[in-house]
């Protein structure tokens, strides 16, 4: 009796096991892939809104480097960065004790030469008298003048060298030749300078100009006497110039090419302000070109591709596109796409070539739907307990 319970329940045993080993080898099939909601626009033609645009700063038409035309130890220093500075304002002072001293020493040459002249020149007048009553021979009269000759000499010499030395002694301080603003001061007090070392750069006041820099690719486009915007950072208005200047080499830096616009003098910006500059010559606004979203492009590869949606299937295939130039948020398609296609523009990274997707909407508008479906849920919480069914 015991070896027939055994047995049964050995083999209950062994038909548990065997199922659950089925059960396990039995192939699971794979949940279906979620129908994704995506965001399309349609291709269609616009416009071209923005152009090449340059940074440009506005910078003087003349700016001076200003030095001493002597050697000297600096004492004092009276401009600073930004400080606006007329004509013969003094700038800057060197030590000029050296060179007074050297004034001196030619005012006292001049003193001796005249001294000298004036004797040279008595003498001369008396053997004038003495070669009249035949005293003298004519030969000592002209040894005579040729004295006063060289003391003249001497002396218009010696003025020369006061005058100089006079000058030197005026060159140790600094004035503004022109009214301007000083924009940069590249010297200190104590330090000692050779002549012709710039100490104060001065900004003219008068015309300036806006400079910016092109491409090797663009300059050809960019003629003197074409018709330039210039906006503002600071107030966001935008003023007219024409170009001036087109430099003849490039930057050996930067490798551009620097461009100068001039200005009309009642619509001059602060000298130093930032601006942006959009040549006419390079603008393209009003061309009727293809644009997509930047959201609707996909890197595939070395090249960039977008979702085409075909309406009748609901699903999606990859298109290559080439993007010529971007318009602000926008990307100019050279080529790729037509007008009248549906491309994607959300979701493009988690899609699948023959993928189906359904449009996307707004939760606004699917507000009613929902509230339909809570008052449905309402209801059923309201009815009574007897009509539900009991699970038996």
């Amino acid at each position: 009796m015991i070896s027939a319970h055994f047995s049964r329940t050995a083999r209950w045993s062994l038909l548990v096991v065997a199922t659950a080993v089925l059960g396990a080898c039995a192939r699971q099939e794979a949940a279906p892939e979620p129908v994704r909601a995506v965001k399309v626009v349609t291709v269609g033609v616009s416009g071209i809104q923005a152009g090449y645009e340059f940074s440009g700063e506005v910078k003087p038409r003349v700016e001076s480097r200003l030095g001493f035309r002597v050697a000297g130890k600096i004492t004092q220093r009276q401009a600073e960065v930004g400080q606006h500075v007329k004509a013969g304002a003094l700038l800057a002072q060197l030590d000029p004790q050296d060179y007074r001293l050297a004034a001196d020493a030619a005012r006292a040459q001049v003193a001796a030469a005249s001294t000298n002249r004036d004797l040279a020149a008595a003498d001369y007048k008396r053997y004038v008298t003495l070669r009249e009553q035949n005293f003298i021979s004519g030969a000592e009269l002209e040894r005579r003048e040729t004295a006063l000759k060289a003391a003249q000499a001497q002396l218009e010499q010696a003025q020369a060298q006061l005058a100089s030395q006079g000058n030197q002694a005026r060159y140790t301080t600094l004035v503004a030749d022109v009214s301007g603003i000083v924009t940069a001061v590249e010297a200190e007090p104590g330090q000692v300078v050779s002549a012709g070392t710039p100490v104060v750069r001065i900004a003219q006041d008068g015309a300036r100009d806006v400079v910016f820099s092109v491409p090797e690719d663009k300059v050809v486009a960019v003629r003197p006497g074409s018709d330039v915007a210039v906006r503002l950072w600071a107030g966001n208005t935008t003023v007219q110039g024409k170009i001036r200047e087109v430099a003849a080499s490039a930057d050996p830096v930067t490798r551009t090419y620097p461009v100068k616009v001039s200005l009309d003098a009642a619509t001059q910006p602060p000298l130093g302000a930032t601006v942006t500059v959009l040549p006419q010559s390079l603008s393209h606004a009003g061309v009727q070109v293809i644009k997509l979203p930047t959201s609707a492009l996909r890197q595939e590869g070395k090249g960039t591709a977008v979702w085409l949606l075909d309406k009748a299937t609901m699903t999606v295939k990859l298109q290559p596109v080439q993007v010529a130039s971007a318009d602000g948020n926008e990307a100019v398609i050279a080529s790729g796409v037509l007008p009248g296609m549906l491309v994607v523009t959300a979701g493009v990274h988690v899609l699948a070539p023959g993928q189906k997707v359904t449009l996307w909407q707004d939760k606004t508008s699917a507000m009613p739907a929902v509230a339909a479906q809570g008052d449905a849920v309402k209801a059923v919480a309201a009815a009574p307990s007897a009509a539900l069914p009991v699970a038996k």
